[in-house]
Protein backbone atom coordinates (compact mmCIF):
# COMPACT_ATOMS: atom_id res chain seq x y z
CA UNK A 1 0.00 0.00 0.00
CA UNK A 2 1.74 3.77 -0.71
CA UNK A 3 1.91 5.85 1.89
CA UNK A 4 -0.05 9.24 2.81
CA UNK A 5 0.51 12.92 2.12
CA UNK A 6 1.74 15.61 4.15
CA UNK A 7 0.07 18.92 2.42
CA UNK A 8 2.09 22.47 3.90
CA UNK A 9 -1.14 24.65 4.12
CA UNK A 10 -0.61 28.56 5.05
CA UNK A 11 -3.13 30.07 6.96
CA UNK A 12 -2.69 33.69 7.46
CA UNK A 13 -3.98 34.43 11.23
CA UNK A 14 -6.45 37.20 11.95
CA UNK A 15 -6.41 36.33 15.94
CA UNK A 16 -3.01 36.83 16.23
CA UNK A 17 -2.64 40.00 14.60
CA UNK A 18 -1.11 42.53 17.18
CA UNK A 19 0.44 40.07 19.27
CA UNK A 20 2.70 41.16 22.41
CA UNK A 21 5.75 38.97 21.07
CA UNK A 22 5.37 40.28 17.70
CA UNK A 23 5.26 36.65 16.19
CA UNK A 24 4.34 35.76 12.83
CA UNK A 25 1.10 35.95 12.05
CA UNK A 26 1.29 33.81 8.70
CA UNK A 27 1.82 30.37 9.94
CA UNK A 28 2.22 26.62 8.37
CA UNK A 29 -0.50 23.98 8.86
CA UNK A 30 0.98 20.63 8.24
CA UNK A 31 -1.58 18.22 6.97
CA UNK A 32 -1.44 14.27 6.65
CA UNK A 33 -4.06 12.96 4.42
CA UNK A 34 -4.13 8.77 4.60
CA UNK A 35 -3.51 6.87 1.66
CA UNK A 36 -5.90 6.60 -1.06
CA UNK A 37 -7.80 9.96 0.74
CA UNK A 38 -10.76 10.67 -1.30
CA UNK A 39 -11.81 14.64 -1.26
CA UNK A 40 -15.59 13.24 -1.05
CA UNK A 41 -15.70 10.62 1.90
CA UNK A 42 -15.36 12.20 5.52
CA UNK A 43 -12.52 10.76 7.77
CA UNK A 44 -11.64 11.76 11.21
CA UNK A 45 -9.23 14.01 12.26
CA UNK A 46 -6.96 14.32 15.27
CA UNK A 47 -4.90 17.48 15.57
CA UNK A 48 -1.32 17.24 16.98
CA UNK A 49 -0.58 19.80 19.16
CA UNK A 50 3.21 19.70 20.37
CA UNK A 51 5.57 19.95 23.18
CA UNK A 52 7.47 23.32 24.39
CA UNK A 53 9.97 24.28 22.17
CA UNK A 54 8.68 22.43 18.83
CA UNK A 55 6.12 23.46 16.33
CA UNK A 56 3.69 20.51 14.54
CA UNK A 57 6.45 20.11 11.53
CA UNK A 58 8.92 18.89 13.89
CA UNK A 59 6.47 15.62 14.77
CA UNK A 60 7.48 14.87 10.44
CA UNK A 61 11.67 15.22 11.12
CA UNK A 62 13.72 12.35 10.12
CA UNK A 63 15.00 10.39 13.09
CA UNK A 64 16.95 7.15 12.23
CA UNK A 65 16.49 6.25 15.73
CA UNK A 66 12.83 6.55 16.09
CA UNK A 67 10.41 6.94 13.49
CA UNK A 68 8.69 10.35 12.10
CA UNK A 69 5.04 10.29 12.41
CA UNK A 70 4.13 10.10 8.68
CA UNK A 71 5.97 7.21 8.87
CA UNK A 72 4.03 5.97 11.67
CA UNK A 73 1.04 6.40 10.62
CA UNK A 74 1.73 4.68 7.23
CA UNK A 75 2.51 1.87 9.15
CA UNK A 76 -0.33 1.95 11.75
CA UNK A 77 -2.78 2.10 8.14
CA UNK A 78 -1.12 -0.40 6.46
CA UNK A 79 -0.83 -2.74 9.30
CA UNK A 80 -4.34 -2.44 9.80
CA UNK A 81 -3.79 -1.26 13.50
CA UNK A 82 -6.13 1.95 12.93
CA UNK A 83 -8.28 3.34 9.90
CA UNK A 84 -7.91 6.11 7.64
CA UNK A 85 -7.25 9.39 9.14
CA UNK A 86 -6.45 13.29 8.89
CA UNK A 87 -4.22 14.85 11.39
CA UNK A 88 -3.03 18.42 11.10
CA UNK A 89 -0.25 19.58 13.23
CA UNK A 90 -0.20 23.56 13.45
CA UNK A 91 2.32 26.00 14.18
CA UNK A 92 1.80 27.55 17.61
CA UNK A 93 5.66 28.53 18.12
CA UNK A 94 6.47 32.16 20.10
CA UNK A 95 9.64 33.77 20.94
CA UNK A 96 8.77 32.76 24.67
CA UNK A 97 9.76 28.98 23.19
CA UNK A 98 6.61 27.14 22.83
CA UNK A 99 2.82 27.02 23.79
CA UNK A 100 0.53 26.15 26.35
CA UNK A 101 -2.38 26.51 23.74
CA UNK A 102 -4.37 29.06 25.95
CA UNK A 103 -5.38 32.32 25.11
CA UNK A 104 -2.85 34.66 26.90
CA UNK A 105 -2.46 38.46 26.64
CA UNK A 106 1.72 38.19 26.85
CA UNK A 107 1.70 35.34 24.06
CA UNK A 108 -1.34 35.90 21.91
CA UNK A 109 -4.60 34.21 21.60
CA UNK A 110 -3.74 30.53 20.88
CA UNK A 111 -7.00 28.71 22.37
CA UNK A 112 -9.34 31.16 20.08
CA UNK A 113 -6.55 30.46 16.76
CA UNK A 114 -6.69 26.56 17.26
CA UNK A 115 -10.37 26.32 17.34
CA UNK A 116 -11.07 29.64 15.41
CA UNK A 117 -8.83 29.52 13.01
CA UNK A 118 -6.84 26.53 12.45
CA UNK A 119 -9.85 24.06 12.74
CA UNK A 120 -12.52 25.94 10.28
CA UNK A 121 -9.46 26.71 7.71
CA UNK A 122 -8.42 22.50 7.87
CA UNK A 123 -11.81 21.50 7.67
CA UNK A 124 -12.91 24.23 4.42
CA UNK A 125 -10.02 21.93 2.80
CA UNK A 126 -10.61 18.78 3.84
CA UNK A 127 -13.61 16.92 5.19
CA UNK A 128 -13.79 15.66 8.47
CA UNK A 129 -16.09 13.56 10.68
CA UNK A 130 -15.11 13.63 14.44
CA UNK A 131 -12.23 15.42 15.51
CA UNK A 132 -9.71 15.10 18.48
CA UNK A 133 -6.45 16.43 19.75
CA UNK A 134 -3.49 15.13 21.33
CA UNK A 135 0.31 15.35 21.71
CA UNK A 136 3.18 15.10 23.96
CA UNK A 137 4.35 17.39 27.44
CA UNK A 138 2.74 20.84 26.82
CA UNK A 139 0.73 19.63 23.65
CA UNK A 140 -0.20 16.60 26.10
CA UNK A 141 -1.24 19.85 28.68
CA UNK A 142 -3.13 21.45 26.31
CA UNK A 143 -5.05 18.27 24.95
CA UNK A 144 -6.48 17.79 28.31
CA UNK A 145 -6.86 21.46 28.89
CA UNK A 146 -9.10 22.01 25.55
CA UNK A 147 -10.79 19.17 26.55
CA UNK A 148 -12.09 20.34 29.87
CA UNK A 149 -13.04 23.42 28.06
CA UNK A 150 -13.97 22.76 24.85
CA UNK A 151 -15.78 19.40 25.02
CA UNK A 152 -17.78 21.21 21.84
CA UNK A 153 -14.89 21.33 19.89
CA UNK A 154 -12.92 18.45 20.27
CA UNK A 155 -14.35 14.17 20.80
CA UNK A 156 -11.81 12.50 21.93
CA UNK A 157 -7.89 13.46 23.50
CA UNK A 158 -4.79 11.81 24.21
CA UNK A 159 -2.46 13.38 26.79
CA UNK A 160 0.61 11.79 27.02
CA UNK A 161 2.88 13.12 30.23
CA UNK A 162 1.68 16.45 29.95
CA UNK A 163 2.00 19.10 32.37
CA UNK A 164 0.49 18.95 35.81
CA UNK A 165 0.74 19.44 39.04
CA UNK A 166 2.62 22.66 38.94
CA UNK A 167 4.30 22.25 42.46
CA UNK A 168 6.30 19.68 41.11
CA UNK A 169 6.72 19.87 37.89
CA UNK A 170 7.86 23.58 37.52
CA UNK A 171 9.65 25.23 41.04
CA UNK A 172 11.90 23.37 40.74
CA UNK A 173 13.24 25.68 37.84
CA UNK A 174 12.74 28.96 39.72
CA UNK A 175 16.02 29.40 41.36
CA UNK A 176 17.97 28.96 37.98
CA UNK A 177 15.86 31.80 36.23
CA UNK A 178 16.08 33.76 39.10
CA UNK A 179 20.07 33.87 38.96
CA UNK A 180 20.00 34.18 35.00
CA UNK A 181 17.55 36.84 35.31
CA UNK A 182 19.30 38.59 38.05
CA UNK A 183 22.68 37.98 35.30
CA UNK A 184 21.23 39.48 32.56
CA UNK A 185 18.79 42.38 34.01
CA UNK A 186 16.06 40.36 34.49
CA UNK A 187 13.59 38.48 31.95
CA UNK A 188 13.02 40.51 29.35
CA UNK A 189 17.03 41.40 28.50
CA UNK A 190 17.40 37.49 28.91
CA UNK A 191 14.75 36.68 26.33
CA UNK A 192 17.12 39.30 24.27
CA UNK A 193 20.01 37.78 25.03
CA UNK A 194 18.88 34.19 24.58
CA UNK A 195 17.83 35.15 21.11
CA UNK A 196 21.09 36.47 20.26
CA UNK A 197 23.01 33.04 21.09
CA UNK A 198 24.35 30.72 18.58
CA UNK A 199 22.65 27.78 20.41
CA UNK A 200 19.42 27.70 21.87
CA UNK A 201 19.32 24.30 22.77
CA UNK A 202 22.10 24.62 25.79
CA UNK A 203 20.87 22.83 28.62
CA UNK A 204 21.29 25.64 31.42
CA UNK A 205 18.62 27.71 28.61
CA UNK A 206 15.19 25.16 29.30
CA UNK A 207 14.72 25.88 32.61
CA UNK A 208 15.02 29.37 32.41
CA UNK A 209 13.16 29.69 28.87
CA UNK A 210 10.76 27.52 30.54
CA UNK A 211 9.84 29.67 33.43
CA UNK A 212 9.34 32.88 31.08
CA UNK A 213 7.49 30.56 28.65
CA UNK A 214 5.09 29.41 31.90
CA UNK A 215 4.67 32.48 33.71
CA UNK A 216 4.22 34.40 30.18
CA UNK A 217 0.91 31.99 29.69
CA UNK A 218 0.01 31.59 33.10
CA UNK A 219 -0.02 35.08 35.02
CA UNK A 220 0.22 37.37 31.81
CA UNK A 221 -0.48 41.77 33.20
CA UNK A 222 -0.53 43.73 30.38
CA UNK A 223 0.94 46.11 32.68
CA UNK A 224 3.95 44.86 33.45
CA UNK A 225 7.51 46.17 31.84
CA UNK A 226 8.79 42.44 32.40
CA UNK A 227 7.40 40.86 29.27
CA UNK A 228 3.67 41.58 30.30
CA UNK A 229 3.87 38.90 32.73
CA UNK A 230 3.93 38.57 36.77
CA UNK A 231 6.16 36.19 37.98
CA UNK A 232 5.50 34.02 40.82
CA UNK A 233 8.70 35.16 42.69
CA UNK A 234 10.29 38.43 43.72
CA UNK A 235 12.98 39.36 41.09
CA UNK A 236 14.67 41.36 43.70
CA UNK A 237 14.91 38.86 46.34
CA UNK A 238 13.12 35.51 44.80
CA UNK A 239 10.49 35.55 48.04
CA UNK A 240 7.10 34.08 47.32
CA UNK A 241 4.25 35.78 45.81
CA UNK A 242 1.52 33.74 46.56
CA UNK A 243 -1.17 35.62 44.92
CA UNK A 244 0.70 35.33 41.37
CA UNK A 245 1.07 31.09 42.28
CA UNK A 246 -2.31 31.01 42.65
CA UNK A 247 -3.20 32.54 38.58
CA UNK A 248 -0.71 29.38 37.72
CA UNK A 249 -2.53 27.06 39.57
CA UNK A 250 -5.90 27.91 38.14
CA UNK A 251 -4.27 26.73 34.93
CA UNK A 252 -3.11 23.40 36.99
CA UNK A 253 -5.12 20.06 35.03
CA UNK A 254 -5.48 18.48 38.83
CA UNK A 255 -7.04 21.88 39.93
CA UNK A 256 -9.42 22.29 36.94
CA UNK A 257 -10.85 18.83 36.99
CA UNK A 258 -12.86 19.57 40.05
CA UNK A 259 -14.48 22.35 38.22
CA UNK A 260 -14.97 20.91 34.69
CA UNK A 261 -14.67 16.84 35.29
CA UNK A 262 -18.27 16.40 33.57
CA UNK A 263 -17.34 18.18 30.12
CA UNK A 264 -14.77 15.44 29.76
CA UNK A 265 -17.19 13.32 30.61
CA UNK A 266 -18.89 13.99 27.27
CA UNK A 267 -15.70 12.58 25.56
CA UNK A 268 -15.40 9.49 23.29
CA UNK A 269 -11.79 8.44 24.77
CA UNK A 270 -9.95 10.08 27.42
CA UNK A 271 -5.95 9.00 26.72
CA UNK A 272 -3.60 9.72 29.76
CA UNK A 273 -0.18 8.04 30.02
CA UNK A 274 3.23 8.82 31.27
CA UNK A 275 6.65 7.37 31.75
CA UNK A 276 7.67 6.17 36.09
CA UNK A 277 10.93 7.80 35.39
CA UNK A 278 9.75 11.45 34.16
CA UNK A 279 12.50 13.86 34.54
CA UNK A 280 9.76 16.79 35.22
CA UNK A 281 7.90 14.93 37.68
CA UNK A 282 4.99 14.55 36.12
CA UNK A 283 4.41 10.92 36.66
CA UNK A 284 2.45 12.59 39.67
CA UNK A 285 0.36 14.84 38.24
CA UNK A 286 -0.73 11.54 36.13
CA UNK A 287 -1.51 9.51 38.32
CA UNK A 288 -3.48 12.52 40.09
CA UNK A 289 -5.19 13.12 37.27
CA UNK A 290 -6.15 9.42 37.14
CA UNK A 291 -7.29 9.33 40.86
CA UNK A 292 -9.64 11.96 40.68
CA UNK A 293 -11.17 11.33 36.82
CA UNK A 294 -11.55 7.85 38.60
CA UNK A 295 -13.27 9.32 41.62
CA UNK A 296 -15.69 11.88 39.15
CA UNK A 297 -16.84 8.96 37.50
CA UNK A 298 -15.17 10.29 33.78
CA UNK A 299 -14.30 6.80 31.75
CA UNK A 300 -10.88 6.82 30.70
CA UNK A 301 -7.56 5.20 29.66
CA UNK A 302 -4.62 5.16 32.03
CA UNK A 303 -1.10 3.51 31.64
CA UNK A 304 2.19 3.57 32.86
CA UNK A 305 5.39 3.01 31.42
CA UNK A 306 9.09 1.94 32.34
CA UNK A 307 10.73 5.15 30.91
CA UNK A 308 11.57 9.19 30.94
CA UNK A 309 10.41 12.06 29.14
CA UNK A 310 12.39 11.93 26.22
CA UNK A 311 12.28 10.30 23.24
CA UNK A 312 8.78 8.28 24.00
CA UNK A 313 7.10 8.60 20.54
CA UNK A 314 6.59 4.57 20.36
CA UNK A 315 3.94 5.51 22.96
CA UNK A 316 1.88 7.10 19.73
CA UNK A 317 1.40 3.27 18.90
CA UNK A 318 -0.97 2.97 21.59
CA UNK A 319 -2.67 6.56 21.31
CA UNK A 320 -3.16 6.93 17.46
CA UNK A 321 -5.28 3.51 17.35
CA UNK A 322 -7.64 4.43 20.19
CA UNK A 323 -8.46 7.73 18.70
CA UNK A 324 -9.15 6.45 15.52
CA UNK A 325 -11.46 3.77 17.29
CA UNK A 326 -13.18 6.93 19.77
CA UNK A 327 -13.56 9.39 16.43
CA UNK A 328 -14.34 6.46 13.64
Amino acid sequence: MAGGDVVIETLDSKVLKGNALGDPTRRDVAVYLPPGYDPHKRYPAAYAIVGYTGTGRSLLNIDPLSEDLKSRLDRLIRTGKMGPMIVPMPDCFTKVGGNQYINSSATGPYDDYLRKEVVPFVERKYRVGRRGIWGKSSGGYGSIVQGMLHPETWSALADHSGDSIFELCYIQDFPKALAAFREHGGPAKWLRWFWRQPNHHKAEFAAVLNTVGMAAHYSPNPRSRELGTDFPFDLETGEWRPEVWERWRAWDPVVMVDRLYRNLRRMRLVYIDCGTQDQFNLIWGARALHRKLTEHGVKHVYQEFDDTHTAVTYRYDVSLPLLWRALH
